[in-house]
């Protein structure tokens, strides 16, 4: 929203949020039964092209996002290298508002017009004068529409909600009040109108000019550098018919009183607003900026529909918890196209970049499901992925590289020990983070807790959790006697009788596992009773009068940047204790291990984080 809301700055089906779309189906309903009732000689293709042409559209926006945001969190070619904050991403989330406004508009003036429909396919004439008229009217005229948005009553009223982005990503481009817009429209309408009233239009020409307004929009606001400085040094003249993401746009969201021009600098050199450090800071993004990483955290897609909620997918449903949206189902063809093409050529890739003073991070994910995690023939090529990631991450000098999700499986590499045995003489040390992960769990109990119910298989977290909760005087209650036995073998025996053989379910406190609670289960466990997970996975809900608790995890502190996805089901601003074990050791500086069976010492990595300014997440 503009500092100072002008008149028409919302959009007229804000109220309708998601179902904004059926403003468009009476129109779309009129299109088609016009092309199925009328006879093939009057039939209008042009009317029935608007649909389809507005659903390529917002793919073309998409793949700019998506490579966007891959290209910012690796490549040593951004431009402004500051964060994005969820409170962008959230101002930024309705980007398509602007092809409902002109998808409406063309159903319109094709109904009403008649030089508008049935358009030929191709006209070199029309593409001409769209050509011309591009370079001199609305070229002209949005330099001057631009620099009135920049006077301080236009600016507070309207402009300065596009300017609340500093940090641009490609949909920024189209981030404006509703007026504004439709100021926008109008003067990208002048060489479409012209063809029309002529007679000189085409759908390639009308196709051609709008994907080339959406493509130049997304380039210039995409915060980084793709185009090679050999184009302008083979042709300098380009400098003054093209912009490029450093030589021009990102300067005017930066220094706000330069580089107005829309797609040709030629005007601000011109009339004088070219900004001096224009051509320095293309050179200076060109070379790059070599940026050293110090903690990894290697994770993996967890459902199918996860792809669509990383950072690299939708930016809105990845700035929330992961939950099944229903409408993904419709995508399943590229859902299960993607699936396949990763799991054939894929290779790790890098999903996101944070920084907390000093330390740098990044998110890589390998290109398996969780499925792939299950079958017993996929896991050596998943090992051999996370051996690669490791042995690269060495490479480049990270100090701590946090083996995330299924990553740390036991069947799978014995909690990362595998990688140790095979190159002892790492540099990178491996976090599983168990440590933390325990912590987060026994602060999680109510103080003056006496009895737990623990549900889980055997394994070093559930051998850690007891452990930590026998010392500390609370009896364990474990429901099956094998695991029973096998735990008390493990534990030291003056804590022996703080483990408690039990098949009652009347108890208020349950610390469950992901995958082992029954439906039944929980049904006979008591009111108000606690489930706090463990697992890396969280619980199947099934009680409305019980407390679900996140799966073990911490509030970020305050000066973690960039941070604008949620990482798969938490909370914003939430990290998993696995994750941020890597990173706390890091800032510690520790030197050791924690993979294999080793656990570190919980509370003193439980103290550390809080002292660095992460605080456990409020209860449910």
């Amino acid at each position: 929203m503009a500092s100072n809301p002008g008149p028409f700055t919302q959009w007229p089906w804000e109220k309708l949020g998601n179902f904004k779309y059926v403003v468009l189906a009476p129109w779309v309903i009129y299109s088609l039964h016009g092309y199925m009732t009328k006879e093939t000689s009057k039939q209008d293709v042009t009317n029935l092209f608007i649909l389809p042409f507005m659903l390529t559209r917002m793919i073309h926006n998409q793949m700019w996002i998506s490579l966007s945001r891959f290209q910012t969190s690796r490549s040593k070619h951004r431009i402004v290298d500051k964060g994005i904050e969820f409170e962008q991403v959230d101002r930024e989330r309705n980007w398509d508002d602007q092809i409902i406004l002109q998808s409406l508009l063309f159903y319109v003036f094709n109904a009403f017009h008649p030089g508008a429909s049935k358009l030929p396919i191709w006209r070199t004439d029309g593409v001409i004068f769209t050509i011309l008229l591009h370079v001199g009217a609305v070229e002209f005229l949005y330099y001057w529409l631009h620099r009135a948005l920049h006077h301080h009553f236009l600016y507070s009223r309207y402009h300065s909600h596009h300017h609340s982005s500093i940090v641009t990503e490609p949909i920024t481009s189209v981030i404006h009040p509703f007026a504004e817009h439709v100021m926008y429209f109008l003067l990208f309408a002048i060489p479409l109108l012209t063809m029309v009233f002529t007679g000189t239009g085409s759908l390639l020409a009308l196709i051609g000019y709008i994907n080339y307004i959406d493509f130049m929009n997304n380039l210039g606001h995409c915060n980084f550098e793709l185009i090679p400085k050999r184009l302008f040094l083979i042709f300098p003249p380009l400098k003054y018919l093209m912009y490029t993401p450093s030589r021009f746009h990102s300067l005017h969201h930066t220094q706000f009183r330069t580089n107005y021009s829309l797609f040709m600098p030629f005007y601000d050199y011109l009339y004088g607003t070219m900004d001096a450090s224009t051509d320095k800071l293309y050179d200076k993004t060109v070379r790059g900026k070599f940026e050293k990483t110090d903690v990894i955290h290697l994770t993996h897609p967890t459902t199918l529909q996860s792809i669509y909620h990383l950072r690299l997918g939708f930016a809105y449903l990845a700035a929330g918890p992961y939950t099944s949206k229903w409408y993904l189902w419709m995508m399943w063809p590229i859902t299960v196209a993607t699936m396949m093409l990763t799991w054939m050529f894929g290779t790790t890739f890098t999903v996101e970049r944070n920084s907390c003073d000093e330390l740098k991070m990044q998110t890589w994910a390998l290109p398996r499901f969780r499925f792939h995690y299950l079958l017993e023939w996929q896991r050596r090529g998943i090992n051999s992925l996370i051996e690669k990631a490791i042995l690269e991450a060495d490479e480049r000098g990270v100090k701590v590289v946090t083996l995330g999700l299924l990553n740390q499986d036991k069947e799978l590499n014995e909690n990362g020990k595998l990688y140790l045995q095979r190159h002892p003489n790492l540099k990178t040390r491996i976090v599983d983070g168990t440590s933390l992960a325990v912590a987060v769990v026994i602060h999680s109990i109510p103080k003056g807790t006496e009895q737990v119910i623990l549900k889980g298989n055997i394994s070093k977290m559930v051998f850690a959790i007891s452990q930590s909760l026998c010392q500390k005087g609370i009896k364990v209650l474990i429901s099956s006697r094998g695991d029973f036995e096998k735990l008390k073998l493990q534990l030291p025996s003056y804590l022996g009788s703080n483990l408690v053989l039990s098949s009652s379910y009347h108890h208020k406190v349950w610390l469950v596992e992901d995958g082992t609670l029954m439906d039944h289960e929980q049904r006979q466990a008591p009111k108000g009773t606690l489930f706090i997970p463990f697992s890396q996975f969280p619980i199947k809900r099934v009680r409305r009068d019980c407390i679900y608790y996140n799966t073990p995890a911490m509030v970020i502190p305050k000066s973690m940047e960039n941070v604008h996805a949620c990482e798969n089901w938490l909370p914003r601003r939430v990290m998993s204790a696995w994750r941020v074990a890597g990173i706390v050791n890091a800032m510690e500086g520790w030197t050791e291990h924690e993979c294999g069976n080793t656990v570190l010492d919980s509370e003193k990595i439980w103290h550390a984080s809080l002292r660095h300014g992460f605080v456990p997440v409020a209860r449910p």
